[in-house]
C-alpha cells in the first residue's frame, strides 16, 4: 500500500510538470496549429535563468546566512517567465509570423531555431551543471510510516496549480483572453469583428513559451540542468496536447495527470514482472494505450467546442 501511495505520488508531480510544459503549447499549438519543435528549448532557457540567478546573483540578494535564499529562487521563476515570454515574442515577429498557414514549415524552423538555442547553451558549456534548492525545500512531509512526499515536489505542484489558475484568470476574467478564446473558436469571425488576429497570437506564444521557462524553472528542484534538457520532454508535451484536446485547458489538465500517473504505475508494475528497461517499457505502454484511445475519440478527452 505504501509503495502504490508513493507511486501516485510520483506520477502527480510528474503530471504537474507534463501540465507545465503542455500548457503553453496546447494553446499555441490550438490557436496558431504552429508545431514549435523549439518548446523544449525555452524549457531549457527558464532553467538556466534559474541557474545564473543562483550563481551570480545569490550573493548580493540572498541575505546574511541565506536567510533571502527561497526569495531569490521565486524571483528567479518570474524572470525564467518573462525571459522565456520576450524571447517567444521576438521568435513569433521574426520567424514564426512569416509562416502562418504552413505546419510543415514551421515544424522545419522552430527546430532549426532550437538547435541554435542548444548549441548556444553548449558554448556556454557542454556538461550538465548542479543547482541547489532552496533550504526551505529540503527533506519531505511525512504522513504515515514510511510514507514521505518531498517538500520539492510539493512545490512544483503547487506551483503547477497556481500557473492553471493564473491561466483561467487570463482567459475568462481578461479582456485579452476573451479575444483569445475568440480566435480560438472562430478566428475569421473574430477577425471580422475588429479582434486583431495577429497580435493575439503574438501574445499567446509568448505566453506559451513563458510557461515552458516556468517549467524549466521548476526542473531544477529535480536534477541537473544541461543543453538538452527539454528535448526529453517534448513527446510527451505533444501527447498531452493531443490527448487533451487540442487547445482545451480542462484537457490538457486532464492529460497531463493521466499521463503522469499511468507512467510510473506501469513501470512499477513491469519492474515487479521482473522486465528490464522498466522506464522505457512504460512509456512503450502508455504511448500504445493513447494511440489505442484516440481510435475511438479522436478529438481527445475534452475537445474545444466551437460553431464551426
Amino acid at each position: 500500500m505504501q509503495i502504490w501511495i508513493s507511486q501516485l505520488f510520483t506520477g502527480l508531480s510528474i503530471g504537474s510538470i507534463l501540465l507545465l510544459v503542455a500548457l503553453g503549447l496546447a494553446f499555441s499549438f490550438g490557436l496558431m496549429k504552429v508545431i514549435n519543435m523549439a518548446h523544449g528549448e525555452f524549457i531549457m532557457i527558464g532553467a538556466y535563468t534559474t541557474y545564473f540567478f543562483q550563481t551570480f546573483l545569490a550573493e548580493p540578494l540572498r541575505g546574511p546566512g541565506g536567510d533571502r535564499e527561497g526569495f531569490v529562487f521565486l524571483i528567479s521563476i518570474v524572470a525564467a517567465f518573462l525571459i522565456a515570454g520576450a524571447l517567444g515574442l521576438l521568435l513569433e515577429a521574426t520567424i514564426i509570423r512569416r509562416l502562418y498557414g504552413r505546419p510543415a514549415d514551421t515544424l522545419l524552423a522552430t527546430w532549426g531555431v532550437g538547435l541554435v538555442i542548444q548549441q548556444i547553451a553548449r558554448s556556454y558549456n557542454p556538461r550538465n551543471v548542479p543547482i541547489t534548492s532552496p533550504a526551505w525545500l529540503d527533506g519531505r512531509l511525512v504522513v504515515a510510516d514510511g510514507i514521505g512526499f518531498p517538500y520539492s515536489r510539493l512545490f512544483i505542484i503547487g506551483l503547477a496549480a497556481v500557473c492553471v489558475v493564473l491561466v483561467y484568470f487570463y482567459l475568462y476574467r481578461t479582456s485579452n483572453g476573451r479575444r483569445t478564446r475568440a480566435v480560438m473558436q472562430n478566428r475569421e469571425m473574430a477577425s471580422a469583428l475588429g479582434v486583431a488576429t495577429r497580435r493575439v497570437d503574438a501574445y499567446t506564444f509568448a505566453l506559451g513559451t513563458g510557461l515552458a521557462g516556468v517549467a524549466g524553472a521548476a526542473l531544477t528542484l529535480i536534477g541537473q540542468i544541461g543543453p538538452q534538457l527539454g528535448t526529453g520532454y517534448i513527446v510527451d508535451a505533444f501527447m498531452v496536447v493531443v490527448l487533451g484536446g487540442v487547445g482545451s485547458l480542462p484537457g490538457t489538465i486532464l492529460a497531463a495527470l493521466v499521463i503522469g500517473t499511468l507512467n510510473p504505475i506501469f513501470e512499477f508494475a513491469i519492474s515487479s514482472a521482473g522486465a528490464d528497461s522498466a522506464a522505457s517499457l512504460g512509456k512503450v505502454v502508455v504511448f500504445i494505450a493513447i494511440i489505442v484511445f484516440l481510435q475511438f475519440r479522436p478529438n481527445g478527452l475534452l475537445a474545444l467546442r466551437s460553431r464551426t
